[in-house]
């Protein structure tokens, strides 16, 4: 089995009160790629999102939760609840090509 480099996950993926599991690492990645990517207006409700990331909806809405207590991501609304991201936290780094 091959093993995926530290650099291909997000730097928000990493949890600060958890063990990072590299499962979890790929599955938070999926999903902040994914909300970076879509637009502000878009709703983006935790079932979107398991659609777009290829996830299971309580995955997803696992994975949220943990974000949320992070605070990276947060919801609003009443349910289904729109999940944004907070811009709190690391930025990756940008290479010029």
């Amino acid at each position: 089995m091959q093993r995926q480099r530290a650099s291909s996950f997000h730097p928000n993926a990493y949890l600060k009160h958890r063990r990072n599991v590299v499962d979890g690492l790929k599955a938070r990645t999926k999903i902040i790629k994914m909300m970076e990517n879509v637009d502000m207006e878009t709703e983006t409700t935790a079932r979107m999102i398991s659609e777009f990331v290829a996830l299971g909806y309580h995955s997803s809405l696992h994975h949220l939760h943990l974000l949320e207590e992070e605070k990276i991501v947060k919801r609003s609304g009443k349910r289904p609840y729109k999940w944004t991201l907070t811009g709190k936290g690391q930025k990756g780094i940008i290479k010029d090509e």
